[in-house]
């Protein structure tokens, strides 16, 4: 009986380390994820499969202009007499109380809400929307990831300077995006992962480009 309890706790031990080293990789290195959006079309479509890059946890290395990231939804849209051109930030008023809630939210990303999408603008930059074109630093954004017909407005954020620790993303699809245009620009610890490459489906199997 006592080699039967003994065999049965090495098994439990095996599990536990297995689920903690899954959680680890999962939330520091890579994990999979599904498009639910349009706001990247024609770049990436509903429910096509993707690998998140997520080692920036452990390098803290930034996201360059023209990647694909996710990071978690504001909790505000602001409407055009609410933004402050000066002030283009982002709110975020959810606040999980308790490690198990904290873990549940932030670890296992059980009813939290995400976005994709392309990354215009860092720190510093100063973006400017105007005649449904995009300047960063005074000068044109070339961007041939959109479509011919694709215009870009914006009278929520549309003059202003990006804060330090802050990043401006717009969706490829920017009739039907809901994005920092609306909603601010978005706190780097809100960055949940960079788009690395897509295996499903299998016919668009590859690196998703910039």
């Amino acid at each position: 009986m006592k080699e039967k309890y003994k065999d049965i706790l090495e098994w439990a031990y095996c599990i536990v380390i297995a689920l903690v080293l899954a959680l680890v990789f999962r939330y520091f290195v890579a994990t999979p994820t599904i498009v639910k959006q349009r706001s990247m079309f024609p770049t990436l479509q509903e429910d096509q499969r993707l690998i998140l890059n997520r080692t920036f946890r452990i390098t803290k290395k930034k996201p360059e202009r023209g990647d694909i990231v996710t990071f978690e939804a504001p909790t505000k849209t602001y409407l055009k007499w609410e933004a402050d051109q000066a002030n283009p930030v982002a709110v975020y008023e959810r606040d999980p109380k308790g490690i198990f809630n904290k873990f549940v939210y932030y670890v296992l990303e059980i009813t939290k809400k995400s976005y994709i999408k392309r990354v215009i603008a860092l720190e510093g930059d100063h973006v400017k929307i105007e005649n449904n074109t995009v300047y960063v630093n005074g000068e044109e954004l070339e961007e041939s990831y959109l479509r011919n017909d694709v215009v870009t407005e914006s009278d929520v954020f549309y003059d202003f300077i990006v804060p330090d620790g802050y990043f401006f993303a717009m969706g490829d699809n920017r009739t039907k995006s809901t994005d920092c245009r609306q909603i601010g620009c978005i706190p780097f610890e809100k960055l949940e992962g960079i788009v690395c490459f897509r295996f499903w489906p299998f016919s668009e199997f590859g690196k998703v480009e910039k």
